[in-house]
């Protein structure tokens, strides 16, 4: 079993804002999907190439999105191998990604509540590049709208955010990695 994590902020006003890259890349990668709730969290179970995987949006917001992940993984005996999480990051350019397993939170607030409830480091995660505005405020930033242009560039993007959830979820985070992270 696999399962597949978006990180985002629950709430209307939260929707196409930088912090919820995580979410845009699960609605756009399952379509219109029913979901349900459970363990602090939206979640949708689905058979991908014979492989049950658990796709789940937290709802504790993103510094506590921690305790909906450890809910799934203790319930279900999720490995560690068995996770990906999506993210947004900041170090990273605008319209770029990197796949990334055992590494720090790189001070992201949903990765660092996530690496504490799990005691561990060791998942993998598909950073997506928000890049960074110095003239802003950190939280301002993250918690901004996308522009129009900006939702092109992602848009374009989710053909490979799609390809890179199918390759963990058949080939692992290894294999996918050696794949994808090549640009």
């Amino acid at each position: 079993m696999k399962l597949v994590v978006g990180l985002g902020n629950p709430g209307k006003e939260y929707e196409n804002t930088r912090h919820n890259i995580g979410f845009m890349t699960l609605d756009n990668y399952l379509g219109d999907v029913k979901w349900s709730e459970k363990f602090k969290a939206l979640y949708c179970e689905e058979r991908i190439n014979n492989e049950k995987v658990l796709f789940v949006k937290p709802l504790t917001y993103m510094n506590l999105s921690g305790d909906a992940v450890i809910e799934f993984v203790d319930y279900f005996d999720i490995d560690l191998d068995d996770i990906l999480i999506i993210q947004d990051d900041m170090d990273i350019d605008f319209g770029s990604y990197k796949l990334k397993k055992n590494s720090s939170s790189g001070g992201h607030n949903g990765i660092k509540s996530i690496i504490r409830t799990l005691g561990s480091e060791d998942f993998a995660r598909l950073k997506i590049g928000i890049a960074h505005n110095r003239s802003m405020d950190t939280k301002d930033y993250v918690l901004g709208k996308f522009g129009t242009d900006e939702l092109r560039v992602i848009k374009d993007n989710y053909k490979i955010f799609n390809e890179i959830i199918d390759s963990f979820i058949s080939n692992g985070i290894e294999k996918t990695m050696n794949i994808y992270n090549t640009k």
